[in-house]
């Protein structure tokens, strides 16, 4: 975004606007130091009552954060929106991730680690990633795919997209050649054909129902629904998606 970020001390009033990176917060051991999630930050369970809702990733309630005083926001390009980052960059420190890529999202975990002074701890969970996804071997296959993460209207994930970089790590070939998330008819579905057909769990939850409607459409295709946060969660739950990969 080119702005400088000022953090000279270690943040001990920390907002998270990024469901994995408050997860990632909660694997430093920043229990105390993280005051605000958002509605969407699921994990660790219990920070879900114990820590104030700050609203949104795409919306936030400035009265809430203004009176949590916050010294550090972390955020991220994609999930949150640029107005109220802006504002928000005005007042406090807000520190904003760019992820497309395995190794972007492990910049991420170290930059977070320098910034909270959890350096240790970021380079041990950043070690675990890659030991885990070392293990994945190459497929012996690769099968052609398409996958959806919104209806009505439908939205795949196309290149440019850290979804991407994980489906080709999981041995698929992504049939959605344009960059981020382009909406994608019925038809065009048919006319790619894909082996199989991801139905995301997030971020429209995708039920047992959609896989029998595409399954009626295309007949063809291997219809599945997948944990989307082992598509698209960048943080510390990386240490994870190998095995769903694998088990997959």
């Amino acid at each position: 975004m080119g702005r400088r970020v000022n953090v000279p001390e270690a943040p001990k009033r920390i907002i998270s606007l990024v469901p994995s990176q408050t997860e990632l917060l909660y694997d430093l051991g920043l229990e105390a130091e993280v005051v605000g999630i958002t509605k969407f930050c699921i994990h660790p369970q219990h920070w879900r009552k114990e820590k104030t809702i700050v609203g949104g990733t795409k919306q936030v309630h400035f009265d809430i954060i203004e009176s949590l005083q916050p010294d550090l926001i972390i955020g991220n390009k994609e999930e949150n929106e640029e107005g109220f980052i802006q504002e928000l960059a005005s007042n406090y420190p807000v520190w904003m991730s760019d992820i497309t890529t395995l190794n972007d999202a492990l910049d991420m975990i170290e930059c977070i680690g320098e910034l909270t002074q959890r350096e240790r701890e970021a380079e041990g969970i950043v070690v675990d990633i890659l030991s885990v996804f070392s293990e994945l071997e190459e497929p012996s296959e690769t099968k052609t795919a398409v996958y959806l993460i919104w209806k009505n209207p439908y939205m795949a994930v196309g290149q440019e997209t850290f979804i991407s970089e994980m489906l080709i790590k999981s041995g698929f070939e992504n049939l959605v050649k344009e960059a981020r998330y382009p909406e994608i008819a019925l038809e065009e579905l048919k006319e790619f054909n894909p082996q199989v057909l991801l139905l995301s769990s997030e971020p429209f939850p995708f039920k047992e129902e959609h896989v029998l409607d595409f399954k009626a459409k295309l007949p063809d295709t291997d219809v599945k629904i997948v944990d989307g946060e082992m598509f698209s969660w960048y943080g510390s739950r990386l240490k994870k998606s190998p095995a769903y990969f694998k088990s997959f």
